[in-house]
């Protein structure tokens, strides 16, 4: 089979697409026939051997696939040959086939294409879980909910599962490309922050009050500064640090304002953790996915792909997303030309 190799630390334009040896099936794994697999701004860094995790060399990068189930484990009991399914994966994504264990593979719903389900692999249950679990965010119906880079993969599903919540919702994005597609993905006020000061224009909207929720995929001084803009009881969840920055949490502000920090790694629950916990967790994982399914068989989700490239381009699909050029995802396609 092909796939993009990656034998040494770097950026996209080190990877090579090679001719590799089908891997073996172990106990409780299936093989994927992969139709279309996700690459994320997480993906650069692994590849570049700045994540906290490092497959060995050589591996194929890849987190997030959709596809054919072509083989199965006698001891799988969810899936079976020529179900369609979305998969989180240890890595792998970028090539023809992989095998995943069955715990971390999921049915596609009916109605969304292979190309757009790459994003309930990650995105969705990211976003579901850091909105609806307890100890998380446990966004409310009348919160008034903060969703910062809402044009991105996690931004863009939590603004979608938000409203689906019942929470009044504020996105930010910068430029009116970005804006417009947050308002059209349901935000019900959208700032560019190219523009204007987020944290002014926040406080206007809630009439000084701010804002209930918070939803951080940035970090860095947009973390800070939406912390000078939340309700009194408020909570705050970083979900990542796109800005490059890891911000340093002022916690005189947090005492003041009685606010919560809720951090929030959906991957210690799909196994990416040093304690491999996707087993344990598995029961709560199920759930998360079906509750996204059946929003999106419903219609209240709508995962969007900016654009398709063809495996060889996976390069170029890494470039785009480091340009800040993608509304949505991005996804690369097994077959056909690309979009």
């Amino acid at each position: 089979m092909r796939a993009m190799i990656c034998r040494q630390w770097g950026g996209p334009e080190d990877l090579r697409l090679e001719e590799v040896a089908s891997s073996p099936l172990k106990a409780g794994q299936v093989r994927i026939r992969i139709r279309a697999a996700g690459v994320s701004f997480a993906t650069t860094l692994v590849i570049a051997g700045k994540y906290q995790r490092r497959p060995p060399f050589p591996f194929a990068p890849g987190t997030e696939a959709s596809g054919i189930v072509t083989e199965v484990d006698p001891a799988c009991t969810r899936v079976r040959v020529g179900d369609e399914v979305v998969a989180v994966l240890d890595w792998g994504g970028l090539a023809e086939e992989v095998v995943a264990h069955e715990v971390n593979v999921f049915p596609k719903p009916r109605n969304v294409g292979f190309v757009e389900a790459i994003q309930l692999a990650i995105s969705y249950p990211t976003s579901a879980g850091a909105l609806t679990w307890p100890e998380a965010l446990d966004v409310q119906a009348g919160h008034t909910l903060l969703v910062h880079a809402a044009a991105g993969g996690v931004g863009m599903a939590a603004v979608e599962i938000g409203k689906i919540l019942g929470a009044t919702v504020i996105a930010t994005a910068g430029g009116a490309r970005k804006t417009a597609f947050a308002k059209a993905h349901g935000a019900d006020h959208v700032i560019d922050y190219n523009a204007t000061d987020f944290r002014e224009e926040v406080l206007k909207l809630t009439g000084g009050r701010g804002v209930d929720r918070v939803y951080d995929p940035v970090g860095g001084d947009v973390f800070t500064q939406s912390l000078r803009c939340m309700a009194v009881g408020g909570r705050i969840c970083p979900i990542g640090f796109a800005s490059g920055t890891i911000p340093q949490i002022p916690a005189n502000i947090l005492l003041v304002k009685t606010l919560a920090v809720m951090g929030f790694n959906y991957g210690y629950y799909v196994g990416w953790s040093p304690h491999d916990a996707r087993f344990e967790e598995a029961k709560r994982t199920f759930a998360l996915m079906e509750r996204i399914r059946g929003w999106c068989e419903q219609g209240l989700c709508r995962p969007h792909v900016d654009r398709t490239f063809a495996l060889p381009e996976a390069p170029q699909a890494m470039r785009a997303l480091l340009e800040r050029s993608v509304t949505g995802r991005v996804a690369i396609v097994m077959d056909g030309p690309a979009g």
